[in-house]
């Protein structure tokens, strides 16, 4: 019994010890650097504006454009983006249909797992509202796999079904990302040498301090996880609580020893 008092004590002491770096391991939502949101959209994949998880970005644009952003997005996170476009409130020459799609930065279009992605809205609809979750993004894949992987991630919103009288005609945009942290269910066996961000390459392998940058989405800002998951803590977890029912199971099965009748070395 003594045995399993100091194992109890060594699991109380585990948890207590892990659960601070979970949580700091844990990727954060919230917004950093400036505090403005974003208040433009780029027009292709290269000019897309950066915009940080768990901030809203607004547009002003022309129907049939189209509107591109980019996020970041790290292992264990299940990424929804939500996007609302205003239409407006003259009156239009039919129906139009939405779409808002989400590539990798391999620029891989990326499936949803739930989500309205493809809208179509009435004549005399005054918004249309479009949302989809991604797959929970992985931190090692197959090189013929399309998993999400860390690192950047774009979005393109744009009207795919609509008659040519409303072309050009103004609308507002807004983009929003959260991410659910699915944590160490999601771990793999395996970890990229670099996220998924454009010019990452170029800015690490260059000795010039001024070499040009994609992005400033980069490892450094903390986003990007490394080793630790509370996979390994429930791993430990495991451990002990096997140590305690195989001490357990002994102390069951042994009995209380040789009966007082029988006398040593019988």
């Amino acid at each position: 019994m003594r045995i399993t008092r100091v194992l109890l004590a060594a699991a109380a002491l585990l948890a207590a010890a892990v659960s601070p770096a979970a949580a700091d391991a844990s990727p954060s939502a919230s917004p950093s650097g400036d505090p403005a949101a974003p208040t433009s959209a780029g027009t292709s994949f290269r000019t897309a504006v950066e915009i940080q998880q768990g901030r809203q970005a607004t547009a002003s644009a022309s129907t049939g454009d189209y509107l591109y952003w980019q996020f970041p997005a790290d292992t264990g996170q299940r990424p929804t983006v939500k996007a609302t476009v205003k239409l407006p409130e003259s009156s239009r020459s039919g129906t139009q249909t939405w779409q808002l799609d989400v590539y990798d930065g391999l620029r891989r279009r990326q499936a949803c797992q739930y989500g309205a992605q493809t809208r179509t809205a009435a004549q005399d609809a005054a918004a249309v509202d479009l949302s989809c979750t991604l797959r929970t993004v992985r931190a090692w894949s197959e090189p013929w796999a399309d998993d999400p992987l860390p690192g950047t991630y774009y979005i393109r919103l744009t009207a795919v079904g609509l008659g040519a009288a409303d072309l050009g005609t103004p609308v507002d945009a807004e983009v929003r990302v959260d991410s659910k942290d699915i944590g160490g269910a999601a771990a793999v066996d395996g970890s990229l040498g670099r996220p998924l961000v454009p010019g990452i390459a170029l800015s690490q392998e260059s000795s010039d301090s001024d070499a040009a940058t994609l992005s400033s989405f980069t490892s450094g800002d903390g986003w990007a996880s490394g080793w630790w998951s509370d996979r390994w803590v429930w791993t430990a977890i495991g451990g002990v609580l096997a140590a305690l029912a195989g001490i357990g199971g002994y102390a069951l099965t042994r009995g209380s020893g040789r009966p007082s009748r029988v006398p040593p070395g019988a």
